[in-house]
């Protein structure tokens, strides 16, 4: 069976198990089997592949179909241009993220000349941080999660993208366990956010692989925002800023809960699809 035909024939398996993108994804989980780019793929369309070779795109293709994330199938994913492994103990990075890692990255360069600090705020594969530390060279990196396994994932991807150094990690519930006397110049945040009852409606994709914990935001989706609103503040320095995504359908909510406990909304961006996503605040 040749490059083309196995792709065909597994984008129409795919097709038939509702998973979208099915030929992109095909040509993912191909390359991956032939350890090449995906691009490469219409270079040798003619190519035959070997028993061994459809043996192992067969196994990837099923696992796809029953839904199983690509990211975990390859067992990484690419977040502002970097390299970062996931596991069914971290939520798979979002393209939404990329905006509040980058508006985060652009209010730590805008800072003062002196050191600045930042904190990702539940870290999870540590992509937010990761991006912070490999943009902002001079910054101090914090970023917290209260899984173990979570930071066990993200200090591998820090490792992985050469910034182990220039993060510290900090196992901890919020912002109780953090060493006496931290203060930031930007506390940046992607919390979980979806209403309890609705998770059982998400796709099987995040529904079944991605950790409940990292989804569950409470009975109406925003109980991190009102612990974010709450405990911010006594971390923040005068200047500094929160960066907040929310989701769909979330945004004034979010703002009245800050702006209940005394902070200054000073603007609301849109992601890429045109959707209210991050809402950036001061005290």
């Amino acid at each position: 069976m040749t490059v083309l035909e196995v792709i065909q024939r597994s984008a129409g398996f795919l097709a038939k198990k509702g998973v979208d993108s099915p030929r992109l994804q095909a040509e993912w989980l191909l390359a991956s089997v032939l350890q090449v780019p995906r691009l490469n793929l219409y270079l040798s369309f003619d190519r035959k592949l070997s028993e061994m070779e459809l043996g192992a795109i067969r196994e990837l293709v099923r696992r796809r179909g029953d839904r199983e994330p690509l990211q975990h199938i390859l067992g990484s994913t690419s977040f502002c241009g970097l390299e970062i492994k996931v596991s069914p103990h971290v939520l798979v990075p979002r393209p939404e993220t990329e905006l509040l890692a980058e508006r985060a990255w652009q209010h730590l360069s805008s800072c003062a000349a002196r050191r600045h600090a930042a904190l990702d705020y539940g870290t999870g594969s540590g992509c937010i941080a990761i991006a912070l530390a490999v943009k902002c060279p001079v910054a101090e990196i914090h970023a917290l999660d209260a899984s173990i396994e979570a930071l066990t994932v993200a200090r591998e991807n820090a490792a992985m993208n050469g910034v182990s150094e220039r993060i510290r990690f900090h196992s901890t519930d919020g912002f109780s366990g953090l060493p006496a006397g931290l203060a930031f110049d930007l506390i940046a945040s992607n919390p979980p956010y979806v209403p309890s009852a609705e998770i059982d409606t998400l796709s099987p994709e995040v529904r079944d692989y991605d950790p409940r914990r990292a989804l569950d935001g409470g009975l109406d989706g925003l109980d991190f925002y009102r612990r974010l609103a709450l405990e911010a503040a006594g971390f923040l320095r005068s200047e500094g800023r929160m960066l907040l995504e929310f989701g769909d359908g979330q945004v004034e909510q979010v703002r009245e809960i800050l702006v209940q406990h005394n902070w200054i909304v000073e603007s609301v961006e849109a992601d890429y699809s045109g959707k209210p996503r991050i809402l950036r605040a001061r005290r």
